[in-house]
């Protein structure tokens, strides 16, 4: 059977199970119980069912209609995955994730019902669907899984041990933590507090896991306590002398499927503190009506976004490894093509994955690599697949062009995100008027001062500026928080006009933001240049405190790809200030042709 009859079928089968249930909708959005970003294999069920393999998107199911709501980054991805499915690409813009609610509400009549697993789905989003619907007559239903009825193979929990993040490199106790918490919790009048968010888990209990791809996190709940604290995890999955130490610490574990339970056993008038953003509603159904909700924030995101003075100096060190496997992987490049090797946007994935290997404390990519040559750089979340991927060399020749590398690496003192983009044979001016343009926006960003309070979504607009300048867009936000050995997207900070200007976005010294525009041009190349960034204090006047960015990455950018008559003299010195921090703080990781690399790439403009 070809993939688009499978798509077919499967859509078939889950339009019988909505009929046998009286839905007139099915809902399948790209989530979990923990509303993960990356989801294990056991929810995987939209790409399952449509054979869209991107990492975001909602499948909308009717009986005559079946769509798949994508932003920009995977229209194309989806158009081509999509083709011959009968599944229709529907494309919305980063900053309308929910236009299938405005889909249903015109398309749903009086007493349709509309069906969600709500476990899956986020109160707000459920709030918001519910309103909707409710205007053209039509309801909502949150208690059926149908993946269960049409999925006869799928996956069970991920049964991958749990382990103790190491104590030299987790600084503040799980303990603190927890008093931390408590505080907060008692701050905002209440007893108790769900945490469903992997990341926030794992932060909190100084624990990781391997439960979700390129994320050291592991599948579980916690309930907080004014003296308890219940971790709902398969015990399997906790080595018994781990157990003992949390058990010392007052961490008590239960089966994952036993939450429900423990939270309608609550105490009549216990007030609980949830973040309506970070926990499904199908969970919190659970809740006794006499339990009273407080909704706020997680106090453990924006404690975890912040970090703390031995973590930044862990995680400049890990800058230092990874640009020094850049630095190695870069090396073999240059000389694998001097050579006509045969290259692909796999061998790419491949080699900068062994190189970060064999560094220090390396313990996963910390997502899919993303390698695309020319046309396929124009895909911002574009995956190299061994079905379809782009010949950078075959053996005889080298093509021409650019070839675009997001990567990064999940250490045990850091996560790393880079992106960098390399002349392959020869280049256009046009494609080096594209890199120069996103790399004067970089810059613009990188020299950024602001009033401490000022929210992050306010700063997008200083790295368009210059590509606005243009004519030009990009369709993505410019900057996401990044974690400490944790997931490489991490909130509630994020440089993006997709996320709203409130008061948790505010940075803070100690927060770690991505650089990151990018121009793409459809069918012919794609230029993103991408840089970590730390908030650090810059100054103090009589107008307040003012903050500014330390940059965090360490790898050369290639001047190959710039066209120097359009960067101002503040730009090159900017410039080759930096390209000199990282010839001094690679160097000494580096030896024979990888230092030889670094010092010619480093040298001034």
């Amino acid at each position: 059977m070809t993939s688009t009859s499978i798509t077919r079928d499967r859509i078939a089968a889950l339009r019988a199970a909505m009929k046998r249930h009286g839905l007139a909708a099915w809902i399948v959005p790209s989530s979990d119980p923990h509303l993960s970003e990356y989801l294990p294999a056991r929810w995987q069920g939209r790409q399952w069912l449509s054979g869209f393999t991107g990492s975001v998107g909602t499948l909308v199911v009717t009986a005559e209609f079946a769509g798949l709501w994508v932003d920009s980054r995977y229209w194309l991805q989806a158009e081509t995955e999509l083709a011959g499915s009968g599944v229709a690409t529907m494309k919305i813009n980063a900053n309308a994730g929910v236009a299938f609610i405005d889909w249903l509400a015109q398309n749903c009549s009086g007493g349709d019902q509309v069906g969600v697993d709500g476990r899956v789905l986020g109160l707000s989003a459920v709030r918001a669907l519910r309103d909707a619907l409710a205007a053209c007559g039509a309801s909502l239903r949150l208690d059926l899984d149908l993946l269960d009825a049409v999925w006869p193979e799928r996956p069970g929990l991920p049964v991958e041990a749990i382990f103790e993040q190491q104590t030299r490199f987790a600084p503040v106790a799980r303990a603190s933590k927890l008093k931390m918490l408590r505080d907060s919790m008692q701050r905002a009048g209440a007893g108790w507090h769900l945490i469903c968010t992997l990341d926030d888990i794992a932060w909190l209990l100084n624990l990781r896991g391997s439960d979700v791809p390129y994320n050291p996190v592991f599948v579980a709940h916690v309930l907080i306590g004014p003296t308890s604290t219940m971790l709902f995890v398969s015990a399997d999955k906790v080595p018994a002398p781990l157990q003992a130490r949390l058990a010392a610490d007052g961490i008590e574990l239960a089966g994952y499927p036993e939450l429900g339970a423990h939270l309608g056993q609550l105490p009549a008038g216990s007030v609980m503190l949830i973040d309506p953003r970070r926990v499904t509603a199908g969970i919190l159904q659970s809740l006794p009506a006499s339990v009273r909700v407080v909704e706020q924030i997680n106090p453990t995101t924006l404690a975890k976004a912040v970090k703390h003075d031995a973590e930044v100096q862990f995680i400049r060190r890990t800058m230092e490894h990874d640009g020094a496997a850049l630095a190695e992987f870069f090396t073999w490049l240059e000389q694998a093509l001097a050579r006509r090797e045969t290259i692909t946007e796999l061998t790419i994935d491949e080699q900068i994955t062994q190189a970060r290997a064999r560094r220090d404390g390396f313990f996963s990519p910390s997502f899919a690599t993303i390698a695309g040559f020319n046309a396929n750089g124009a895909l911002p979340h574009y995956r190299a697949t061994a079905q379809s991927h782009s010949v950078i060399c075959d053996g005889r020749a080298t093509g021409n062009g650019l070839l675009l590398i997001d990567s990064g690496g999940q250490y045990h003192t850091g996560t790393t995100d880079i992106t960098r983009v390399v002349a392959i044979g020869t280049t256009t001016r046009e494609q080096r008027q594209d890199f120069t343009l996103v790399l004067k926006g970089m810059i613009a960003l990188s020299q950024a001062r602001f009033p401490l309070g000022t929210r992050s979504p306010m700063l997008d607009s200083l790295a368009r500026a210059p590509i606005w300048a243009a004519g030009v867009e990009y369709g993505h936000g410019t900057g996401h928080g990044v974690g400490y050995f944790l997931n490489v997207h991490e909130g509630p900070h994020g440089i993006t006009p997709y996320l709203l200007a409130e008061p948790q976005t505010a940075l803070q010294p100690g927060m770690i933001t991505s650089n990151e525009p990018g121009i793409y041009r459809p069918g012919r190349w794609g230029v993103r240049i991408e840089n970590l960034l730390l908030t650090v204090p810059q100054q103090s006047t009589e107008f307040g405190s003012f903050l500014g960015f330390e940059t965090l990455t360490l790898c050369p950018i290639d001047m190959r790809c710039i066209e120097r008559d359009l960067l101002g003299a503040d730009e090159i010195a900017w410039l080759d200030q930096y390209h000199a921090m990282v010839r001094s703080r690679l160097a000494p990781h580096l030896a024979g042709v990888a230092a030889d690399w670094l010092e010619a790439n480093t040298r001034p403009v």
